[in-house]
């Protein structure tokens, strides 16, 4: 790409770091080396400061005052204060997501608390069920409770949210920097079952000049679902294939999953199942679960010389010329496992010839639905972990991360100068060191479009800068409006992808009836990319934030504690998408005088200067609003239809 500085181009991403003198560390039981933490820092003794600590319920304790906001976890729900509600760190697939649930498909730890004069941060570093009660059994207490009392607890002192994010960034490492072409825009559907399928989708997209980078290439294209297979039939000639689509500039990025597939022939399953690399039960067999392909194993990551293994799998697909991939299924989601569904057959015998009242029918619903990610299906099996022969719900939440790091560190051995994209649907702490994240199986729905708006801070807090939800929603039928709002806000989202799932509305933007005004927000993206690319690698560098709530650098305006449907973005600029149905503007509070580009294509937009305070602003279903910050400018490229087109010296400033 013209204009990049090696700096850019060559920067490390997981060095160690130096001593922290900001963070002290507090142990309890015998925590495990997670691998979430690069840094050393100091060692303290006793109880955090300001905690209370119940040995019988292993539980701390801290008294919130009226003022407390608490920013963090990751990828939750609610909204950017997550005070009020109870948030359980147990990575869980969880597709029909609302504000009634605790755990989602990931779990970060990290929380900051401010009052507006002072503030501190902590991370709990515990990879098994954590869970936070934040003001909801007692609305002026936080209680921290890990299911299993093997935690090391950091204290991260700051003068400012920022700073202890800086800290808390030293403390796990430098973020994840993809492929500058992983900035484009990508097209994705479980259901692009042949290569024709992906070449009608690029073929369209180009028809229509709407500029398109990737195509995402779901569980259909293996062979009955199996890792590290194409499909010969569907995807014949694979490695021309991977060409032909190079030459169209688009980068196909195929799906891996966790399990391996049990299957008599199938060289993943018998070189794992011969070198031992599955995980065990307790008795020393593998365990047998089910997902796409049926009966499966799933490997054991957190086994190193099993990691490496199933890590240089990936050779098959990057010799064929593949250069991104997405880790899915790796929660570890599980439909059954073998034993359970034994014990399900077992007790619905028992209704089979039982008048059920109410209570029964519950009862029998109760039983059935157990069936898929039971509780106790995650205490069958076990990890050979750094020595330790642990079971895996005492580090569940580790098994996404070390999936993805497994991919990391192999490409690393294949080709340590060059970039892959990778990112994860289940991750942990630690994780954005290796890859970035989406944020699963969401919903079309206009609450998921202001729930990915509101994960974001939390998210790039953590240091996954590199994320970004299912744009018009994975799950259900979008709508046209819906599609367009979402992608007026996805735009600004380092991971901008469409993603639908198979028996759902097709959302490809070709098929809906305003196609120009599509390709205008999606040539607006590629606009804006010099400036996005930018400010991700400066947060990178800087340990810092691509996203931020405005609070974060407007600490002393009051006002800005309760603004949760606008994100600065990087140093420039502040957006307030619109996420209701049916508007046609919105309210918007200024914390100082901005100037206002509303968008209608990286050509046309208007631009007027509004004072601090309260504004409604019109927002037609076309435009997109941003607002620049005093000093600032806001640099636009010319388009193209890829990535590694755009001119990164030919550009518009908009300054302020």
């Amino acid at each position: 790409m013209q204009g990049l500085t090696p700096a850019l181009e060559n920067l490390t991403v997981k060095g160690k770091s130096m001593k922290i003198d900001n963070i002290v560390k507090y142990e309890f039981g015998e925590p495990y080396d997670t691998g979430a933490v690069v840094s050393e820092t100091k060692r303290g003794t006793g109880i955090p400061e300001g905690f209370r600590y119940d040995a019988d319920a292993q539980t701390l304790y801290y008294g919130l005052n009226e003022k407390d906001m608490i920013f963090g976890l990751g990828e939750t729900v609610r909204g950017i204060n997550k005070r009020g509600w109870i948030y359980v760190s147990n990575n869980s697939d969880d597709p029909a997501h609302d504000d009634n649930k605790t755990s989602l498909y990931a779990s970060q730890n990290f929380l900051i608390l401010d009052d507006g004069k002072s503030c501190f941060g902590i991370f709990i570093d515990n990879p098994g069920s954590v869970t936070f009660d934040i003001g909801y059994s007692d609305t002026n207490v936080m209680s921290i409770h890990p299911e299993y009392n093997d935690t090391t607890f950091y204290l991260i002192n700051g003068n400012s949210p920022l700073e202890i994010v800086r800290s808390f960034r030293v403390l796990t490492g430098k973020s994840y920097v993809p492929p500058v072409w992983a900035f484009g825009y990508g097209q994705s559907r479980w259901g692009y079952k042949t290569a024709d399928d992906i070449r009608e989708v690029a073929a369209s997209y180009k028809e229509l000049g709407i500029p398109l980078d990737m195509i995402y290439m779901d569980i259909d294209y293996m062979q009955d679902f199996k890792d590290f297979t194409v499909n010969p039939d569907r995807f014949p000639d694979f490695e021309n294939f991977v060409k032909e689509m190079k030459e169209e500039g688009i980068h196909l990025v195929p799906i891996i999953d966790a399990g391996v597939k049990i299957e008599d022939g199938y060289d993943v399953y018998e070189e794992g199942k011969s070198k031992g690399y599955f995980c065990k039960k307790e008795d020393g067999t593998d365990l047998v679960a089910a997902v796409w392909p049926g009966k499966v194993h799933f490997p054991d990551f957190l086994n190193e010389e099993a990691r490496k293994w199933f890590g240089d799998k990936y050779r098959c697909l990057t010799d064929a010329g593949i250069e991104g991939f997405w880790n899915d299924m790796n929660e570890p989601a599980i439909f059954y496992t073998e034993d359970h569904l034994k014990e399900v057959f077992s007790q619905v015998k028992e209704f089979e010839n039982k008048e059920m009242d109410i209570w029964g029918f519950f009862d029998f619903k109760d039983v059935v639905g157990s069936i898929a990610n039971n509780p106790e299906d995650y205490r069958r099996f076990w990890h050979d972990f750094n020595g330790r022969k642990v079971r895996h719900d005492r580090v569940h939440n580790l098994y996404g991360f070390y999936m993805t790091r497994s991919a990391s560190e192999a490409f690393e051995r294949m080709d340590p100068d060059k970039k892959i994209l990778m990112f994860s649907r289940a991750s942990y702490t630690g994780m954005h060191r290796y890859g970035g994240v989406w944020t699963g199986d969401n919903t079309s729905r206009w609450s998921h479009l202001l729930l990915n708006l509101q994960m974001m801070p939390a998210l790039n807090m953590n240091g996954f800068l590199f994320s970004g939800a299912d744009i018009g929603g994975f799950g259900g039928n979008t709508t046209e409006d819906l599609m367009m709002r979402w992608i007026a806000f996805g735009i600004f989202t380092p991971l901008f992808r469409n993603h639908s799932a198979l028996g759902t509305r097709d959302q490809e933007l070709y098929r809906f009836e305003r196609k120009e005004d599509f390709k205008n927000l999606i040539e607006l993206r590629y606009a804006l990319i010099p400036y996005i690319y930018s400010e991700f690698v400066k947060a990178v560098n800087d340990n810092g934030m691509y996203m931020k709530p405005l609070y974060f650098e407007y600490r002393n305006d009051e006002r800005c504690r309760e603004v949760e449907d606008q994100l600065l973005v990087g140093d420039s600029i502040m957006i307030a998408p619109v996420y209701e149905q049916n508007k046609t503007g919105r309210y918007v509070y200024l914390p100082e005088d901005m100037k206002l580009v509303r968008f209608r294509s990286y050509n046309d937009y208007d631009t007027e200067v509004l004072e601090k305070g309260d504004h409604y602003i019109k927002v037609g279903l076309n435009e997109v609003p941003v607002f620049i910050r005093p000093g600032k400018e806001l640099p636009l490229g010319k388009p193209a239809r890829q990535v590694d087109k755009i001119d990164m010296n030919d550009l518009e400033i908009i300054r302020f």
